[in-house]
């Protein structure tokens, strides 16, 4: 979400924001390379080069190209409504280890007729900075009615919907669903409407900021709490950590680079 009670909402870190740039060679070849910033957060994104830590970001269709993409912030179709800023391409980008530990759960998943979808992988911290720029925006509320119907935009930072800084920016994190793709053997560990080449019902859309978006959320229907527990024990097994506050949030762990914020585009 955008931040949408992100962890960095949540658990108070107050940390440096880290920028890095695309070395040539690599970029021909395809290999999203971050050079890391080494300064304390002042409460603006102060950033300096760390020429000395370069951690690399693969592209998740290289190592799972069965998880299909839905890359929500490259369009039109997030709270935003447009494109948002540093995502120049609809890839998703993870560290080594977040992409292997995704495609356990993608091998895990498709003998049950069923597939991972991605909303959004790495953000770049010029992205998370375009939330800001937005959520500041109190005469921009062109989308509230499909994203944040019951809540006031002036309260969206306090409740924690955005942030300046996401857990995304540091490359192991991921916002996903399930898509059925034989409903009879999705049957057989999901409830619901099941129907081919659908996602699975999770009770509401990714990157509604609401109370119902709460993982346990009891107010929902049986099949759909059931829905999302599966999910979460699933990723759970392969390393996973969802935020309670958002159902399809997911954060490896222990992550590689659990300080550092990239800043490099999506290309």
């Amino acid at each position: 979400m955008g931040d949408s009670h992100d962890e960095e909402a949540f658990d108070g870190r107050d940390r440096a924001f880290m920028r890095g740039r695309w070395t040539g060679a690599l970029a021909l070849a395809g290999v999203l390379v971050a050079v890391l910033a080494g300064c304390a957060h002042t409460g603006a994104a102060d950033v300096r080069p760390d020429a000395d830590t370069a951690p690399e970001l693969v592209p998740l269709a290289t190592v799972a190209p069965g998880v299909r993409q839905d890359m929500r912030y490259h369009g039109r179709r997030n709270f935003m409504g447009r494109p948002v800023a540093g995502y120049e391409a609809a890839r998703c980008w993870l560290t080594p280890a977040a992409a292997q530990a995704l495609a356990a759960v993608q091998r895990d998943v498709e003998p049950l007729g069923l597939t991972l979808k991605v909303f959004d992988c790495y953000r770049p911290q010029r992205a998370v900075d375009d939330f800001v720029r937005w959520g500041k925006d109190l005469h921009d509320q062109h989308t509230k009615a499909e994203y944040y119907p019951r809540v006031p935009k002036q309260e969206l930072f306090r409740r924690g919907y955005i942030a300046e800084r996401s857990g995304h920016s540091r490359a192991s994190t991921v916002d996903l669903t399930l898509v059925v793709l034989d409903g009879l053997r999705a049957r057989q560990v999901l409830t619901g409407p099941l129907a081919d080449g659908r996602e699975v019902d999770m009770g509401t859309p990714f990157d509604l900021f609401d109370e119902r978006s709460h993982t346990a959320d009891a107010s929902l229907a049986p099949d759909v709490q059931r829905n999302r527990r599966w999910l979460r024990a699933l990723m759970q097994r392969h390393g996973w950590r969802n935020l309670p506050e958002e159902w399809w949030h997911y954060t490896l762990e222990p992550e590689p680079y659990p300080q550092r914020y990239f800043d490099v585009p999506v290309r």
